[in-house]
């Protein structure tokens, strides 16, 4: 099945029309045909099944035929990750992490960052595009970055943890975690999360673990940490 996404429909909708960029596609490319069916998410776990009434490559218009709600996910995960040197770095964890399955993302500005330049539209368009490739119905909340301290004094929920590959007294993050929970995970950038950030964390209640042996760059430690959690809920 392939999936389109349009964020304005919701179940009192009974029509809309493609933007040109996505009407383009639509009818140049995959060269649909008015009374063609398109499956349509709005990334709030709707999926609406629509009939192409109007096929012109500049305004593709459908009517909704039908829908469907998916069930409400019964974790939620949200990856607090340093944005990568290497900006393409950071763009396939997002990718990634949305096919894999996780709830909510916040770049994160720490005192070793290396880029604090973070171009937030294109990283949407990544997580939109990875949720209808991976034919999901949820779109993760990418939020705007923010630096650690900031970050830190906010009010959070759930099950809290930091990883990092400070030699300290540290359990594994899989053998910490419990199906069903809400849980956010602190990633570091490359330089890892300084001393005084660490301390700061703890004192804020999150948990220091460890993702395994060898020392992960951050995009591999993020994605490491995304599995664990959708691992430990798909098996409960």
């Amino acid at each position: 099945m392939q999936l389109f996404y349009n964020p304005q429909i919701n179940e009192t909708s009974t029509d809309f029309t493609f933007d040109r960029e996505e009407s383009k596609h639509i009818v140049k490319v995959l060269r649909k045909k008015d009374g063609d069916i398109l499956f349509v998410t709005n990334g709030l776990g709707f999926l609406f099944k629509t009939e192409i009434v109007l096929a012109i490559d500049t305004k593709c218009t459908v009517k909704i035929v039908g829908f469907e709600k998916a069930d409400t996910p019964k974790f939620r995960l949200h990856l607090v990750v340093a944005p990568t040197k290497m900006n393409d770095r950071f763009e396939w964890f997002l990718e990634k992490a949305t096919e894999i399955g996780i709830s909510e993302i916040t770049p994160i500005i720490c005192d070793h960052s290396e880029r604090k330049q973070i171009k937030i539209d294109r990283f949407d368009k990544i997580v939109a595009s990875a949720m209808k490739q991976s034919n999901q119905y949820y779109l993760p909340k990418l939020n705007e970055p923010i630096t650690f301290k900031d970050f830190i004094k906010k009010q959070h929920d759930g099950t809290l943890f930091i990883a990092h590959c400070e030699e300290t007294n540290k359990k594994l993050l899989k053998d910490l975690l419990q199906p069903k929970q809400d849980i956010t995970v602190l990633i570091g950038p490359e330089g890892d999360f300084s001393n005084k950030e660490i301390e700061l964390a703890i004192d804020h209640k999150f948990v220091p673990v460890s993702l395994g042996n060898t020392r992960l760059r951050t995009e591999t430690a993020a994605i490491v940490a995304c599995h664990s959690v959708v691992f430990i809920n798909e098996n409960s």
